[in-house]
């Protein structure tokens, strides 16, 4: 058994911006990060774009910023949560410059601003077109530095500890104690206890398969929120991203920033047709669910499984400048952005919903917080606006953190059973495994994409079911490995994104159902 402070689960910017704060603050606790892969794999690392910060006050306004943030959210954003976020921008931005932090900078040595579909002014702070994973350099450097904090990589977070699992009179309903962990190197299951739990576990992209987001978004932490009983809310809400790079082996996707849009680049169907300005009047600009509902549409009516990206028109020196990661990723797979146009798909990209919490980040169920993409703040409502999750990702661990700062931590004394694999069997059934995550991911796609209607979303209700009791009945009679507990938990979120999207009987952002009026 582990016993510890805090307990991390996850390690992009909104669990590692916690650990920093909060081990600074109490260098006499102790805070252990649990991540599944290596200690700089997360969503964040992939976060090409920037993070939205109001700079320069003479052109761009805190206003301006929220008014932009309600307008993408639909009327359903928490205006005082947007607010909030808006206004604490520019202090977290300081934080990140002094952990060590590079962004580009202009010939006057003032940031380069940025500008992304739905911000009305240039005001995307960012890294060249690696913004995520210069963020995640400086603050892992941090880390390396704190005696405090323990990581433990490639060990995978099964389950919350709540009153469910424990056979004790003193253990409180609704309660998280901790985590049950699998080291992934040696299959032993860790319990590990502690005061206060963070789930920062990112994104639920490969639900979808067809994704921006790295291999381990596999919704993790709603799963395990939904099963200890937190409240889960707005998972209807997932977002695809207008244009991954369109793989014709099926390879992984590759994000092209919404940035190359607002620097000018063009969508073509195949016959070479600019489509954007016949769907809203701000073309390539307009939001990313507007983009994506317009491609949807013209890969219907033209039955062809890409439209294009065209750059040949830009400053290539330029570009190329802004763009380096995003011109060699294409290189590699022998696109010539100079002279060829880039293939483009729409693919799974954020989660605007998850894992209910209040403006300090506390979930629904005691010693439990949530930050980053696993969340429902009510700063995106129906729509993100672009670059606003990783400004989210550091005010909300900055308000959680706070949150603990005056808050007493209370060792309870409960005993905490180990894991108990009694009768389970390694399983040889690998097949299973494989062919229910590969049918799951085409249900998703299939029924339950950018575009749905009510027939789609029953027939989805009644496959995902088969899938449930196949993955259940593996799970209780096999020895536990990373990928049956991933597809476990995808179910769980499938689940939750397919009857959230049946209950919802109106259009907003990225929700569309064909079949509402």
């Amino acid at each position: 058994m582990i016993i510890t402070n805090y307990l991390v689960i996850g390690s992009g910017i909104a669990g590692l911006t916690f650990a920093v704060k909060i081990a600074e603050a109490f260098p006499d606790r102790k805070i252990v990060i649990v991540t599944k892969d290596s200690e700089d794999e997360s969503n964040t690392k992939y976060a090409q774009g920037g993070v939205a910060i109001v700079l320069d006050k003479d052109q761009d306004s805190f206003q301006k910023h929220i008014k932009d943030t309600l307008t993408a959210g639909d009327g359903l954003c928490d205006e005082a949560v947007v607010k909030m976020v808006v206004e604490e921008g520019p202090k977290r931005l300081k934080e990140l410059l002094f952990w060590g932090a590079n962004f580009d900078t202009n010939a006057d040595g003032e940031f380069s601003l940025g500008k992304e579909g739905g911000h009305s002014e240039y005001r995307i702070i960012h890294h060249k077109d690696i913004t995520g994973y210069e963020i995640e350099r400086a603050l892992l450097a941090r880390v390396s530095q704190l005696q405090n904090i323990e990581i433990l990589p490639y060990h995978f977070a099964i389950d919350l500890i709540t009153n469910h699992h424990i056979d004790d009179a003193k253990a409180v309903p609704e309660t998280c104690y901790g985590a049950y962990v699998l080291n992934q190197k040696t299959g032993h299951i860790i319990t590990v206890k502690a005061d206060s739990i963070l789930l920062a576990t990112g994104g639920i992209g490969r639900v979808y398969g067809h994704t921006t987001n790295p291999i381990i978004a596999t919704g993790d932490g709603i799963a395990m929120a939904y099963r200890a009983k937190a409240r889960v809310e707005d998972m209807e809400f997932v977002q695809f991203h207008p244009t991954a790079l369109y793989d014709v082996e099926g390879g992984s996707s590759f994000l092209i920033s919404e940035a190359v849009r607002g620097f000018g680049a063009h969508l073509r169907t195949k016959k070479g047709h600019r489509f954007m300005p016949d769907y809203d009047a701000r073309a390539e600009l307009a939001s990313r669910d507007i983009v994506s509902q317009s491609i949807d549409n013209e890969l219907k009516k033209s039955g062809e499984t890409n439209v294009y990206l065209d750059c040949t028109h830009l400053d290539m020196d330029a570009f190329m400048a802004h763009f380096p990661n995003i011109y060699n990723e294409c290189l590699k797979r022998h696109i010539d952005i100079k002279i060829d146009w880039i293939p483009v798909v729409p693919a799974s990209h954020y989660l605007c919903g998850g894992i209910k919490v209040d403006k300090t980040g506390k979930a629904t169920i005691k010693n439990l917080f949530a930050c980053g993409e696993c969340t429902k703040t009510g700063l995106h409502g129906a729509n993100r606006l672009a670059s606003n999750s990783l400004l989210e990702a550091l005010v909300y661990a900055h308000n959680i953190y706070k949150h603990h700062v005056g808050l007493e931590l209370t060792p309870v004394n409960i005993k905490i059973p180990r894991w108990n694999d009694k009768g389970t069997v390694i399983t040889k059934e690998h097949v299973l495994i494989q062919h229910n995550l590969k049918e799951l991911q085409a249900l998703m796609r299939d029924y339950v994409g950018i575009v749905r209607n009510n027939r789609r979303l029953k027939q989805a209700v009644k496959r995902l079911d088969i899938i449930y009791n196949e993955v259940e009945d593996l799970y209780r009679e096999s020895k536990l490995t990373t990928t049956l507990c991933e597809l476990r938990n995808m179910v769980n979120v499938a689940h939750l994104i397919i009857h959230q999207s049946i209950a919802r009987k109106e259009n907003r952002g990225g929700f569309f159902n064909s079949d509402n009026h």
